[in-house]
């Protein structure tokens, strides 16, 4: 049964990002897929918007890292939707920087990952007269959970406004296959890294925080009462360290 709220929502969605193409005067869009939830939603979504025909997927696994099972789910959902793909493994771009005159510690050779997954799908946009959809869901931005101008970057993000919790809410409705649903979610970035083992918790507790601290403005002390005040002061101080990335550059006056 589809409820009321998931299903405005995503028409919603899909009726907004429809407009912002035509407002624009573009019809195409690309997007990487990597298997997972967040991707795959931004994936139906894009075809529910703009028509299957004007929506091209880039699956950019990193050989020896990202599971076979990984890539063969976005493929095998690329395929269900009916929007043509390709799959280029990024490994041969990021190594070229093991080169570089600066010793590369854990954290920039992660990030180079989704920056050079970026890179791929702005050249394929500029080649092709497209916009780059981003998938990074609402919780994700609040709590800087992504690569600045890696897997942050995009002309337009659809799902940008939805908490992680509603989007698996949204996937079961518009019929995600379930083995991408029931994924633990991780970046791949770095072996056996989730999102929950980084964050300190399931988004199923993240979320009412980030919810009660972000768009009701309920004071921290408040907070650290409704809920374990360890894991409130981890999330809280995360949101506030992070507001940089999803800021515009700052610009010094004159």
């Amino acid at each position: 049964m589809i409820t009321v709220n998931s299903a405005e929502k995503y028409g919603k969605i899909v009726a907004g990002t429809k407009a912002y193409f035509t407002d624009n005067g573009f019809k195409k869009a690309v997007l990487g897929m990597s298997g997972g939830l967040d991707s795959s939603v931004t994936a139906c979504l894009a075809k529910d918007a703009l028509g299957a025909e004007n929506v091209f997927a880039l699956m950019m696994p990193e050989k020896g890292l990202t599971s076979d099972a990984s890539t063969n789910d976005a493929v095998e959902f690329a395929n269900e939707l009916g929007i043509k793909h390709s799959v280029q493994e990024i490994n041969g771009y990021a190594e070229k920087f093991k080169n570089m005159p600066w010793k590369q510690n854990t954290w920039s050779a992660a990030n180079l990952k989704p920056r050079t997954r970026m890179m791929m799908l702005y050249n394929y946009a500029n080649a092709n007269n497209a916009l780059v959809l981003g998938t990074s869901n609402r919780s994700e931005l609040l709590l800087g959970y992504g690569t600045k101008h890696g897997d942050l970057a995009a002309d337009l993000l659809p799902i940008g406004g939805i908490y992680k919790t509603l989007l698996v809410e949204i996937a079961e409705n518009i019929k995600i296959p379930q083995k991408i649903i029931s994924k633990e979610p991780t970046a791949e970035l770095m072996p056996c890294q989730t999102d929950k083992e980084e964050l300190g918790a399931p988004y199923a507790e993240i979320d009412p925080i980030l919810i009660d601290y972000c768009d009701r403005k309920i004071p921290l002390a408040e907070l650290k009462t409704k809920y374990n005040a360890e894991l409130t002061e981890k999330i809280t101080g995360r949101v506030e360290k992070n507001r940089h990335k999803s800021a515009t550059p700052f610009i010094v006056k004159l």
